[in-house]
């Protein structure tokens, strides 16, 4: 695209152009609009956008277990098509790893599908650039969604170095 990458914090406006970004991936479960806005809001100390010009063309949405302060747990992961293979979620993750409330984060955990295999590399290569492991298990099976779903498996990033 010829520009600078600029990653931040979203904000309340992002909202509407990460649920379009989100839509547009056509491999994402695609959740509320409502749900973006508070994702923007309440939890955008745990997330973060990329921009182009201005433009959203990447985000990263997570929270903090509330059980465990040592582990964020990333939600979703969208990348716009045009800059795929930059390594922009990578990018992104580590965006917010580097916020300020972040620097007790020892651990990672997110759910990717069987079929996801873009967004399991993305995870894969995070862990080794942390010169650390994961382990995967099955979190929700298919039998845990009321509609066609893939089974949800758990990715246990960690420990951070």
């Amino acid at each position: 695209m010829g520009s600078d990458l600029f990653l931040r914090k979203p904000r309340k406006e992002d909202a509407k152009s990460i649920f379009t970004l989100v839509k547009n991936s056509k491999v994402l479960d695609v959740n509320s609009e409502y749900l973006y806005l508070l994702q923007c809001t309440h939890f955008k100390e745990s997330c973060c956008v990329a921009t182009v010009n201005d433009e959203v063309v990447g985000f990263i949405s997570g929270y903090v277990l509330p059980e465990d302060p040592q582990t964020l747990f990333i939600w979703q992961v969208v990348v716009d098509e045009k800059m795929r293979g930059q390594n922009v979620a990578n990018k992104i993750l580590k965006a917010i790893l580097s916020f300020d409330n972040m620097k007790g984060i020892n651990y990672i955990h997110t759910t990717v599908s069987p079929s996801n295999k873009p967004s399991q590399r993305v995870f894969e290569k995070l862990a080794e650039s942390f010169n650390t492991t994961f382990k995967n298990s099955t979190m929700f099976a298919k039998e845990d969604f009321i509609h066609g779903h893939e089974d949800e498996v758990l990715y246990e990033i960690g420990p951070l170095q």
